[in-house]
């Protein structure tokens, strides 16, 4: 009898902990991507200068030199690519993979049977412009 309920315990809190991954994992995925909003700046501070700044795909995303040791990145269309900052040796500074999304907080998505909407409520609703692969979709 004593057996059956530590099993049956177990198979509680198994259930548990994996109800509590499956919760955790997108939050998990999404910290590995840096993410910017579309139209949107985000600063990179580095602590030594770049020589050198890739953009995996300049459609999606843009970086532009400040300073030596200061990054612009802009947003520029829905999608991911990579930022790859160089120092003069050749040596990366930042590899990183880039998420460019739009701001959730200030959006209202109109489902009309299969169509959809997505509405940039900053302060007035307008619909929003959709270009590059999300248009697509």
């Amino acid at each position: 009898m004593f057996n059956r309920r530590l099993s049956v315990a177990a198979t509680g809190l198994v259930s548990a902990v994996l109800a509590l991954g499956s919760v955790c994992l997108p939050a998990q995925a999404d910290e590995d991507f840096l993410r910017v909003y579309m139209n949107s700046a985000r600063i990179l501070k580095l602590d030594r200068p770049v020589s050198k700044v890739i953009v995996g795909n300049s459609e999606v995303a843009d970086a532009t030199v400040a300073d030596s040791q200061t990054i612009v990145l802009t947003g520029r269309s829905f999608g991911t690519t990579n930022l790859v900052l160089l120092d003069a040796d050749g040596n990366a500074i930042v590899d990183e993979r880039i998420l460019v999304s739009i701001d959730e907080s200030s959006t209202v998505r109109v489902f009309r049977s299969t169509a959809r909407t997505v509405l940039s409520c900053t302060p007035n609703c307008e619909e929003h412009a959709q270009t590059g692969a999300a248009a697509a979709n």
